[in-house]
C-alpha cells in the first residue's frame, strides 16, 4: 500500500468520523422538530404549562439582581438604570454591579450608582482588582455579600422590561424544585446588517424551537447566563458557581439539575439584549462558548452518565453539552473532504452518497428550526427570510473552520481566557450617553 493511498484511508475515517459526529447533533435538533411537528398536528402542548403564583405585595420576596461587568463603559450607566426602573418594592429590591473593569467604566458606574442611592435605591458597588473565576468568580463573590432567596442575571448589554420579575419570579415560586427561570431574550440591533440578522436568526431558533421545546419534553436544558432568575438555595445545593469553565451557566445547570432541580423557561416578558455586529466580535464569542463547553463536557459528562438518571435523560443532556461538536466536525469534515479529493484528482463521485446526506440534513434542521420561529415573531419578508438562511451555511464553515484549532486545544487540557464580547451599538436611548462617552475617551 502507497502512502498517498494510506493517507488517502485516513483522510477517509476522519470524513467518516466527522460524518457521525454531525448525525449524533443533528439527530438531536430531528428530534426536537419532531416534537413540535407532533404538538401542532395534535393542538397540544407536551407537558405542563408555566404556572405562577399570586402573591400579595407583603409577600414578595427579596430579590437581588446582579450585573457582572468588565469594561464596558458605554453600557454601564443605563443597565443600572434599567434595573432599577424593575416594578419591585424598593425595599425589597437590591442591585449589586459586579465590576471587573480595568478602564473607565468604574468611575462611572461609581457615579450612577452615588445617583441611584440618593434616589432610594439600594446598590452596591463591588470591584474587584483581580477577576478570579472571571463571572462565575465576581457572581459568587456578589452571591457572599447577600441573603436574598432570589438572584436575577443580567449582563450589561440586556435591559428587561419593567414588569420582568413581576412576571417571572412568581414561575419560580409556584415550583418549589426549580432551580432557575430562563427568559426567551430578543436582540434589539437585529436589523442592523446580514450577521446581525443571521444570529437573530439563530437565536431564535434557540429560545423559540430549542429552549422551549426542552422544557415541555422535560429534557435538561440550560441557564443561558443572563435575563434568568436563579433560586438561592438551588445554587448552593449545586455548590455554587465554579470559575473552572468559560460556560459557567452551563455548568451550574448541569449540577444543579443532577441535584435534583430543574429549570422552567418562559417566552415571555421578552428581555431584549444586543449581538455582536462584526465578524471578529462574534467569532470571540463563539470560541469562548466552545471553548466553554468542552471544558463542561470533559468534567461532567461523566457525572451525567453516573447520575440516577434514564437512559434517555442521559442522551438528552449529552446531546446539549456536546452541541458545540457542531464546529470541529464541520471543520474536520471539509478539510477531509477537500483533502480526499485532491488525491482522487478531483473526483468527488464516491462522496456524493454522503455530501447529499448532510446537505439534506441541514436543509431540513435549518428550516424546521427557524422558519416556524420567524413567522411567529414576524421578522420580516419571506424572501428575506431565505436570504438570511442562506447566509448561515458559509458563516457556519467560516467559524467552525477558524475556531477549530483553539476548540481542539481546549479539548487537551488548555485552560482559555474570558474574553468579553464587543459590542458595537448601545441601544437606541443610550446613543447620546455612548456618543459623548466615545467623544470623551
Amino acid at each position: 500500500m502507497s502512502f498517498l493511498e494510506l493517507f488517502r484511508i485516513v483522510c477517509e475515517t476522519g470524513f467518516l468520523a466527522a460524518f457521525c459526529g454531525l448525525l449524533f447533533v443533528g439527530g438531536g435538533f430531528v428530534i426536537l422538530i419532531g416534537i413540535n411537528i407532533f404538538e401542532q398536528a395534535t393542538g397540544r402542548l407536551l407537558g405542563k404549562r408555566l404556572s405562577t403564583s399570586i402573591l400579595s405585595e407583603a409577600d414578595l420576596p427579596h430579590v437581588l439582581v446582579q450585573i457582572p461587568v468588565f469594561n464596558e463603559p458605554a453600557m454601564v450607566a443605563y443597565c443600572l438604570r434599567s434595573a432599577a426602573a424593575l416594578e419591585w418594592p424598593r425595599a425589597k429590591l437590591h442591585i449589586q454591579l459586579l465590576d471587573d473593569s480595568t478602564d473607565r467604566t468604574t468611575a462611572i458606574a461609581s457615579a450612577v450608582v452615588r445617583e441611584l442611592r440618593d434616589q432610594g435605591y439600594n446598590i452596591a458597588h463591588l470591584h474587584r482588582a483581580a477577576r478570579r473565576g472571571y463571572k462565575a468568580g465576581a457572581l459568587a463573590a456578589g452571591l457572599a455579600q447577600s441573603n436574598a432567596s432570589f438572584v436575577a442575571i443580567l449582563d450589561a448589554d440586556f435591559r428587561p422590561p419593567a414588569n420582568w420579575l413581576r412576571a417571572v419570579v412568581p414561575a419560580l415560586i409556584a415550583d418549589p424544585s426549580a432551580s432557575f427561570v430562563q427568559s426567551r431574550c430578543e436582540f434589539a440591533n437585529y436589523r442592523t446588517n446580514w450577521l446581525t440578522r443571521a444570529q437573530g436568526l439563530m437565536f431564535d431558533a434557540h429560545f423559540v424551537m430549542e429552549q422551549a421545546t426542552r422544557f415541555r419534553a422535560g429534557w435538561l436544558f440550560q441557564f443561558n447566563g443572563t435575563g434568568g432568575v436563579w433560586r438561592r438555595a438551588a445554587i448552593e445545593a449545586a455548590g455554587s458557581w465554579l470559575g473552572y469553565s468559560l460556560c459557567e451557566d452551563l455548568d451550574l445547570t448541569i449540577r444543579a439539575e443532577i441535584a435534583g432541580w430543574h429549570g422552567i423557561f418562559a417566552m415571555e416578558p421578552a428581555v431584549p439584549g444586543l449581538v455582536p455586529e462584526k465578524v471578529s466580535h462574534w467569532q470571540v464569542q463563539q470560541r469562548r462558548w466552545s471553548n466553554g463547553f468542552v471544558q463542561v463536557a470533559r468534567k461532567m459528562l461523566g457525572e451525567v452518565w453516573t447520575a440516577e438518571w434514564s437512559v434517555w435523560r442521559k442522551l438528552s443532556a449529552s446531546f446539549l453539552i456536546l452541541i458545540q461538536t457542531f464546529y470541529p466536525c464541520v471543520a474536520l469534515a471539509c478539510l477531509c473532504l477537500a483533502l480526499c479529493t485532491i488525491i482522487r484528482g478531483g473526483d468527488l463521485a464516491p462522496y456524493v452518497p454522503v455530501i447529499a446526506t448532510i446537505a439534506a440534513l441541514i436543509l431540513f434542521i435549518g428550516i424546521g428550526l427557524t422558519l416556524v420561529p420567524y413567522v411567529i415573531l414576524r421578522r420580516g419578508s419571506f424572501r428575506r427570510y431565505l436570504a438570511t438562511l442562506a447566509s448561515l451555511i458559509p458563516l457556519m464553515i467560516y467559524i467552525s473552520i477558524s475556531n477549530a484549532p483553539s476548540i481542539l486545544k481546549t479539548v487537551f487540557g488548555a485552560s482559555g481566557t474570558w474574553k468579553r464580547t464587543p459590542k458595537t451599538t448601545p441601544f437606541l436611548d443610550d446613543l447620546p450617553v455612548a456618543e459623548q462617552l466615545n467623544e470623551a475617551g
